[in-house]
């Protein structure tokens, strides 16, 4: 078991995905605490709807980026979380957190990194003409979606799809990998090497896809 807390920015389908999964006894994890930079987040009532903790820091508030995070790394503290969960948190991380919870803050974003890091991804994805797509959970480093990759999901690219319909079935594969990923971390299952996320006892996938596939 692990004590997570999780930050957020908007909706919160990624927070909601692992909420569900902890009261169906598929992952060993409790929320101790939701955080978020705007009080407006739809992910705070998710929370509340669970009588998981909420807190509102406000960006506004403080005087700096390393102020914000003293804050928010205060409230982490005061719950006793373990792991930091980033569920569309959209705030760049400082050293403020990173050096205080090393290796232990994730997040996921909506492409195979490196490729198509920072915003609208689907977007960029589409207009660059990839046949893959997808979603990566990696642990945060203080660069721009620069971690050691925890897991991947590959995602084919339709014909006729659009940044709608694309971004709906990475989504679906986001709330998949990221219980996967929170679960092997409370297992105690992952190991940092440099660049690489070793997975003790992980069993590598079978061939290769393409797409188009072949006639």
């Amino acid at each position: 078991m692990v004590n997570i807390g999780v930050l957020v920015s908007g909706s919160g389908t990624n927070l909601q995905s692992i909420i569900d999964e902890i009261e169906a006894g598929r992952l060993d994890a409790s929320i101790k605490v939701v955080v978020s930079n705007k009080a407006d987040a739809y992910a705070l009532e998710r929370a509340r709807k669970h009588n998981i903790p909420v807190a509102v820091v406000r960006v506004k508030d403080f005087p700096g980026k390393e102020a914000f995070d003293a804050e928010v790394l205060r409230v982490l503290k005061e719950y006793g979380v373990e792991l930091v969960v980033l569920a569309g948190f959209m705030r760049i991380i400082t050293r403020v957190l990173l050096d205080a919870f090393h290796m232990k803050v994730m997040n996921i974003h909506p492409s195979l990194l490196p490729s198509f890091p920072g915003l609208e991804v689907q977007k960029a994805a589409l207009e660059y003409g990839v046949k893959f797509s997808g979603c990566t959970v990696h642990f945060v480093d203080d660069g721009v979606d620069t971690g050691p990759v925890i897991v991947q999901a590959v995602v084919p690219v339709k014909d006729e799809d659009t940044v709608e319909s694309l971004s709906k079935r990475i989504l679906a594969e986001e709330h998949r990998i990221y219980t996967r990923a929170i679960q092997l971390y409370s297992e105690g299952r992952l190991e940092v090497r440099g660049r690489r996320v070793f997975v003790r006892d992980a069993k590598a996938p079978s061939g290769a896809v393409e797409n188009p596939g072949a006639d």
